[in-house]
């Protein structure tokens, strides 16, 4: 139940299918019906997925009880790998070959005896592995939200994406997007009847004739997921010249602090990327310089505040994935346990919709009127830092 206690780390992925709006023992038998260990669901790759119910890496019992938390239906995703070992496989090659050559009067194996020396190592660790002695296995917490229709999946890193997409696919029957900047720029654009600007969009020149009109870690020539860059910079610079707060257009505020880590990166994949660890990074000169020199931020450390709430995170630029958020604790009136999980999927809306609201006072600049006199502030503001380090 990793969304329910401690911190949460996850990336956003908008369900391609209706709305469920209620979680049943439907959903739960399909879960079931893919759980970790039943059945090799199996890739190319020799990696086995599937469900578990959460509370520990063999839980395979899904009930309403523990897996539905206030519209949200709460489950793991479970991978597991063979990893044969490389000792083992030289100590079996080494047997092996020395039992196939110890008549050969040269004194050394043939180049034939070594493959059949090596074959029959992979053969008997293969053999041996089909218990699961050499069996690596690692879940994954994931949640989807009825009232968003939206996947949380509780990981910054790329890395398990693919397969839960997959197995989210064969499961339910519907596909996830991932809701990275440039797709929630589309959806907030929408909203407002501005996609044409978001469309029309390109890197924005903060050093003129310094800043990359191309962005290295975005190859897709369709992607706009370089605003979550801009969004970022676009927060440091308000922060530090206009105020600590913004009001959001559902007329409350956000008041902000980046914190703790900041990580930038040059566009054009030419000076690398740097990481400054500080209690206020963007207030070191070696961050402005680093800006100056045309990297751009991606990843920065967040503070935010909104309706008396504190959240503390870490936020991904192009993915808006969230990192190691510490959310409020609950309140001293709430003392049953289910009410804690409740209020803790309550606490997950609230920061998601914080983000949101915050993303878009941002895309309302970016993609209105104020935009060029915007811009151009920020272009002095960067070069009176530059004059000033």
């Amino acid at each position: 139940m990793g969304f329910f206690n401690g911190r949460v780390t996850f990336l956003r992925f908008q369900v391609d299918g209706p709305n469920p709006r209620l979680f049943t023992d439907e959903h739960l038998g399909r879960l079931e019906e893919f759980q970790a260990g039943r059945q090799k669901i199996a890739s190319a790759d020799g990696v086995d997925v599937g469900w578990t119910a959460g509370e520990h890496i063999l839980d395979v019992d899904f009930q309403p009880i523990k897996n539905i938390v206030n519209d949200m239906l709460s489950f793991d995703l479970r991978v597991d790998v063979d990893k044969l070992p490389n000792d083992l496989m030289k100590a079996y090659y080494t047997v092996d070959l020395k039992a196939l050559s110890s008549q050969n009067s040269s004194g050394t194996p043939s180049t034939k005896q070594k493959r059949e020396a090596k074959q029959s190592a992979k053969d008997r660790l293969e053999t041996e592995a089909k218990d699961g002695r050499f069996k690596r296995r690692k879940t994954v917490s994931v949640v989807w939200d009825t009232l968003s229709n939206e996947v949380l999946f509780g990981a910054t890193s790329l890395t398990h994406v693919d397969r839960l997409v997959s197995l989210f696919q064969q499961t339910f029957g519907y596909g996830l997007e991932p809701i990275t900047a440039g797709k929630r720029a589309f959806q907030l654009a929408e909203l407002n009847k501005r996609s044409r600007t978001v469309d029309d969009s390109s890197p924005s020149a903060f050093i003129p004739g310094v800043s990359a009109e191309e962005v290295a870690w975005i190859a897709d020539d369709t992607s706009r997921d370089f605003l979550g860059n801009e969004f970022l910079l676009w927060l440091w610079y308000v922060t530090d010249t206009i105020s600590d707060t913004v009001k959001l257009s559902d007329e409350s505020e956000a008041t902000f602090m980046l914190a703790r880590t900041l990580t930038l990166e040059c566009p054009r994949g030419e000076t690398g990327h740097e990481t400054i660890t500080h209690e206020g990074p963007t207030r070191l000169p070696e961050a402005k310089r680093a800006v100056q020199s045309g990297k751009l931020p991606r990843k920065v450390g967040l503070t935010l505040v909104r309706h008396s709430e504190q959240f503390e995170l870490t936020l991904h630029a192009e993915t808006l994935g969230v990192g190691s958020a510490k959310l409020p604790p609950p309140a001293d009136d709430i003392t049953q346990a289910r009410a804690k999980l409740d209020d803790r999927a309550r606490q997950i809306r609230s920061l998601i919709e914080t983000l949101d609201l915050l993303y878009d006072a941002f895309g309302q600049q970016r993609f209105g009127k104020p935009w060029p006199e915007t811009l151009a502030k920020m272009q002095k503001w960067l070069a009176q830092s530059e004059r000033n380090s």
